[in-house]
């Protein structure tokens, strides 16, 4: 591989930040995606330059059409052709029951962890398809083991909106194979990032940990190494398929 582009959305931090330094040492040129966290991303950023590659940080919000629009535009100029996109990007809202949840807290879930991964694949297919003369390419969505469990008592919505990732993993998959591109989705467990504090319990993991097989929560770069393998031509006959990342739950 030689300077292939990549986008990985939410990448400041986390999962993203994991994937998209990971990606900068096997080679390409790396986008950093964030939409607040602007010293987070830049120290994402200088990472992967220090270690020799090419990166560069992009807020936007991909919940905003807009904002992805410029994204993938900004990427095309600075960068170039377009091979990977990670849909890592989403958010959690403090747990709570199904009951007590009102529908702006929904609107806001579902326009970032579903609209927005429609609107960066929609980007993406546009550029990498053979239909529109792309050279191909790679999509790993990035959903969650909630989207098995249902998460209830928590985050019901969230697991909600990584089913429908899940879905159109499987879609989209079959949609565009055919024009030279894969989709494929992982499936993180329980992952030591500031996603539970944000949920309002920083020490979920420890309160979880013993229904984990493993007996651990897992760490960022064990998911990067999963999506990463499902970007590169090893998994070349692999389409429409997910790996869990759980630690055996």
């Amino acid at each position: 591989m030689s300077d292939k582009v990549i986008i990985v959305t939410g990448a400041s931090r986390g999962i993203g930040a994991a994937t998209a330094r990971l990606a900068g040492e096997r080679g390409y040129a790396v986008c950093v995606n964030y939409r607040r966290s602007q010293a987070a991303a830049e120290g994402v950023v200088a990472d992967i330059e220090r270690g020799g590659g090419r990166a560069i940080p992009v807020a936007a919000d991909v919940a905003v059409e807009a904002d992805v629009v410029r994204l993938f535009e900004t990427v095309d100029a600075r960068l170039g052709r377009l091979a990977a996109l990670v849909n890592n990007a989403g958010i959690v809202e403090p747990q709570m029951r199904v009951e007590r949840m009102d529908a702006a807290r929904l609107a806001r879930m579902f326009a970032t962890n579903v609209t927005g991964g429609f609107l960066c694949a929609r980007e993406a297919v546009r550029r990498m398809s053979t239909r529109y003369g792309g050279a191909g390419g790679a999509i790993v969505n990035v959903s969650s083991a909630a989207a098995r469990f249902g998460s209830p008592g928590e985050y019901v919505d969230y697991a909600a909106s990584k089913g429908a990732i899940e879905t159109m993993t499987i879609g989209l998959a079959a949609e565009v194979v055919a024009e030279g591109i894969r989709v494929n989705a992982v499936r993180p467990g329980l992952i030591h990032t500031d996603i539970h504090a944000a949920g309002g319990e920083p020490g979920r993991i420890d309160r979880l940990k013993g229904s984990i097989p493993m007996r651990r929560g897992g760490e960022p770069i064990e998911v990067a190494r999963a999506i990463l393998w499902l970007l590169s031509d090893e998994a070349s006959y692999s389409t429409g398929t997910f790996i869990d990342v759980s630690g055996g739950r």
